[in-house]
């Protein structure tokens, strides 16, 4: 942790920055499993519409 001390006497502590890294493009078969995962969050979220304007 890197701390500094003001004129006053104040600390001020920073937390360590974790080391950066750029991202790698997903696989294609990561792709079609984020395909399915928004087939099904789309099927579950149309099922609650249609149950809320069922029981309204």
């Amino acid at each position: 942790m890197y701390t500094t001390v003001n004129e006053d006497g104040i600390l001020n502590n920073y937390a360590a920055e974790p080391k950066m890294y750029y991202a790698d493009y997903p696989a294609i078969w990561e792709q079609r499993k984020y395909v399915i995962q928004g087939f099904f969050a789309t099927l579950i979220v149309t099922t609650l519409v249609l149950v809320g304007f069922g029981v309204s």
